[in-house]
């Protein structure tokens, strides 16, 4: 085997992530992949989604051009022989080379911009039965997400500094905020930060005052702040995806607002104790129903999702009261409990039966949760 990548992953001229470990990552992933196709008899599988693509290029590639898109300029092919392809139009072909696909040990396959064949050259190259991540004629499904679920160390590494940098941002734009802000400029502010560090918003619920406590997805409309505001957003970079929420108040918060941002913080708490290895989605609602009983505030669990696995999608899986998905380890979790106007979210990684939050903001107020005797990290509201 040559290498899956000749290079290493720079940012901001540090290395996050060598090329060996790199090639390490790949390989494991190019043999997940042949493995699978082996043991479901398929000849082929090919990948269009942008988040697959992602997670078998351990995020080397990204293939946006229209954010809200679910495929991208590109496809590619692993077939059950371990022959690696990509499929690209002409005009996309020379920059896709120098900045996306030319450091990995893919094989391009080009057409005229005007006559992309991905379709019929995959069934032609993988030469029998091919599985696709997007439904089509001639093609069994391919539910890729088992195989991305439990991440390898180098996908931990991006996703830390990627938790780091979110909640920098978000911190810093939080400490700015003002009386008389609109929610369309909170959604600016927040913007410019995560883009000028090449992370790309996916999910903007910027709200102020009333409208934190009337919706549970309060996406911006535009009014202006008067006392408490909201910057609560999911994030994408290498195809991981962070989510965090955090407020801020002008002048106490309070009591019964406080009162929320406990109890939230508690049920948090209790999901992050229960987030283990083999516990299923339905478990965790049941968790989470029990915790908001115990707090006061039994049914709320009704209101809104709790969150869930999270990944290379926002969320992976939500918990419901009749899910079957497990947890598995080295998955990463975002949790989002929230009461009439208090709410906790973060982003944690479970390893080893140990939780890590990865989008702490230690400067801002911290909140006190615990389950089972073990304390878990939580923020409050900054008063301004």
């Amino acid at each position: 085997m040559g290498a899956r990548i000749s290079k290493s992953l720079v940012v901001n001229g540090t290395t996050l992530v060598t090329q060996e470990a790199w090639n390490a990552e790949l390989e494991a992933k190019h043999n997940q992949v042949v493995e699978w196709l082996r043991g479901e008899g398929l000849d082929g599988l090919l990948l269009k989604r942008n988040e697959n693509i992602a997670w078998l290029t351990g995020g080397a590639v990204e293939l946006r051009v229209l954010t809200p898109s679910e495929t991208g300029v590109a496809a590619i092919l692993v077939t059950a022989e371990g022959r690696r392809y990509y499929f690209t139009t002409a005009n996309e072909a020379p920059r896709l080379h120098d900045e996306e696909f030319g450091a990995l040990d893919f094989e391009p396959v080009i057409f005229p911009w005007y006559d992309n064949d991905t379709d019929q050259q995959a069934l032609e190259l993988a030469r029998g039965q091919v599985a696709c991540d997007v439904p089509g004629t001639g093609f069994a499904h391919a539910h890729v997400y088992p195989l991305r679920a439990s991440l390898q160390p180098t996908e931990i590494a991006r996703f830390r500094w990627l938790g780091q940098q979110t909640s920098d941002a978000v911190t810093k734009v939080l400490k700015q905020l003002k009386p008389g802000i609109t929610e369309y400029e909170m959604e600016g502010h927040v913007a410019e930060e995560l883009l000028s560090r090449g992370i790309l918003p996916s999910v903007y619920l910027m709200a102020v005052d009333e409208r934190i406590v009337k919706y549970k997805h309060a996406v911006a409309r535009g009014k202006k702040l008067e006392k408490y505001g909201m910057i609560n957003l999911c994030a994408r970079k290498w195809g991981l995806t962070v989510s965090i929420t955090r407020f801020a108040h002008f002048g106490a918060v309070p009591e019964d607002l406080q009162q929320k941002f406990h109890a939230s913080a508690q049920v948090n708490a209790a999901l992050l104790d229960a987030t283990r290895v083999g516990v299923t989605s339905a478990q965790l609602f049941k968790v989470a129903a029990d915790a908001y009983a115990h707090e006061g505030f039994a049914g709320d669990e009704q209101l809104h999702h709790q969150g869930g696995a999270t990944g290379y999608w926002e969320r992976e899986w939500v918990a419901t009261p009749t899910g079957s998905e497990q947890v598995v380890n080295n998955q990463v979790f975002a949790w989002n409990p929230s009461v009439r106007g208090g709410k906790v979210e973060d982003t944690a990684l479970l390893t080893d039966g140990k939780i890590e939050v990865l989008t702490l903001t230690p400067e801002l107020p911290a909140l006190a949760s615990s389950a089972n005797g073990n304390s878990y990290p939580a923020t409050g509201v900054l008063i301004l």
